[in-house]
């Protein structure tokens, strides 16, 4: 090998450890300006509720402000597709709900995002388990006098929920595959309206999250008549999980997690994920989400990784088997 070309090599490793080093001070330095968290719903929901609580924990912690966009459309594939199209710098971030990640890729063909594929998952930050409530008035106090009411009436019994494709929508209709039922569906465009017209009797039942029911079910203007978690909510010890009640299979979760732009440097990653995960574990943070029903999860990128795969594996087969649509 002559001179001139060792030298050469020389040069050209020295200027690549010189620009590994720089990469890493300019990623070392992160943040250097204000962070945003997209939510891709409209401002007061759940995902919005739990953006704000990390977002100021985050920005208290980094230093740097993170600002909470709300850029809905499209049950949230609009506010998706743009995360997947930053640049994965560390300084947009995804916080939204099962629906996003999970059930959008097998309602909408034209999903201009692959859950598994545009994104650096991060943490599934919170989850509540869905609760079957009905209208005061109807006449089934029990699941297993619901399951009658629709055995005898395929078609009939009215399940409202907050809108085609959503999370309390596809619990019913796991519900009515594990039961071997039918029910009408009755989709609203947000569960607000839903609710209210549950109270007003124009609806006779609905799954609906927990912490968007809590409210009324402890004023007695609906009753509950059990929850699809894995063991019965503190919020409503009394209340039967489905399994409980023989209908298994029904063990359903909404959840709210943060991913980012695939792409992001390992050392961005690794220390946004300690800082959401940090916030969710603050004393106040949880003491919030808790006591409306959502419960802390803050695992890890790996864990949110295999969860995701169970979860639409799960919705595909439901939304399959219900030839269920958004049209």
């Amino acid at each position: 090998m002559g001179n001139a070309t060792l030298l050469s090599k020389i040069r050209f490793g020295a200027a690549g450890i010189m620009l590994l080093a720089a990469t890493s001070m300019a990623y070392a330095a992160w943040p250097e300006r204000n962070i945003t968290f997209i939510v891709p719903f409209p401002a007061g929901g759940s995902s919005d509720m739990v953006a704000r609580a990390i977002g100021q924990k985050v920005s208290d912690t980094l230093g740097q402000p993170v600002v909470v966009e709300n850029r809905s459309g499209a049950t949230g594939a609009l506010g998706a597709t743009a995360v997947a199209r930053a640049a994965a710098d560390g300084y947009t971030i995804l916080v939204g709900s099962i629906g996003v990640y999970a059930t959008n890729p097998f309602l909408q063909p034209n999903l201009k995002y692959d859950p598994l594929k545009d994104f650096d998952l991060l943490t599934v930050a919170v989850r509540a388990p869905n609760v079957l409530v009905a209208n005061l008035n109807f006449p089934a106090n029990t699941v297993a006098e619901l399951v009658d009411q629709l055995k005898k009436a395929p078609g009939k019994i009215t399940f409202a929920s907050s809108g085609a494709g959503s999370s309390d929508h596809l619990t019913a209709a796991l519900f009515w595959q594990r039961t071997g039922t039918t029910g009408l569906h009755v989709p609203y465009r947000g569960g607000a309206p839903a609710v209210s017209d549950l109270i007003a009797g124009h609806v006779n039942v609905s799954f609906q999250n927990i912490n968007a029911v809590i409210g009324q079910i402890q004023s007695k203007q609906l009753k509950v008549l059990a929850i699809t978690g894995d063991a019965r909510s503190r919020l409503l010890p009394e209340v039967p999980t489905l399994k409980e009640l023989g209908v298994d299979g029904v063990d359903v979760f909404s959840w709210q997690a943060a991913a980012a732009p695939k792409g992001l440097p390992a050392d961005v990653k690794a220390k946004l994920h300690g800082e959401i995960v940090a916030a969710l574990k603050a004393p106040d943070v949880r003491k919030r989400m808790e006591d409306i029903g959502l419960e802390i999860v803050a695992n890890t990128p790996e864990q949110f990784q295999e969860f995701l795969v169970s979860e639409l594996a799960r919705w595909k087969r439901v939304i399959e088997a219900g030839n269920i649509t958004v049209e």
